[in-house]
């Protein structure tokens, strides 16, 4: 199986229709990348979402622990990845101490 290519000038997506909500890449995020937002389409009540993919460091802990294989980073040859800054520590931080959720929500 070859490597899944990257939308143009997207560091990571989703595949909504796989994730299950279970918040476990919203919880390793470093960059605060991602986040929970509410939705009447799951079960749950929510789903992932890209909040701020200018921040993505390209670490991939988010595709190497999502065990639905819903989400997808780009390879480092396809995507200038950010640094990982105070601003995006903190906003990691700040989304998980907000239960995953969103910080707008």
């Amino acid at each position: 199986m070859g490597l899944m290519k990257a939308p143009e000038n997207t560091p990571v997506w989703v595949n909504v229709d796989r994730c299950k909500a279970c918040d476990i890449c919203v919880a390793v995020c470093p960059a605060g990348v991602l986040a929970m937002v509410p939705s009447d389409k799951t079960i749950l009540g929510a789903t992932i979402s890209v909040q701020t993919p200018e921040a993505c460091i390209g670490c991939n802990d988010c595709e190497l622990t999502c065990p639905d294989f819903a989400i997808y980073v780009a390879d480092r040859k396809e995507y200038k990845f950010a640094k990982l800054t105070d601003d995006a520590r903190k906003r990691a931080e700040e989304i998980k101490a907000n239960h995953y959720m969103a910080l707008s929500c």
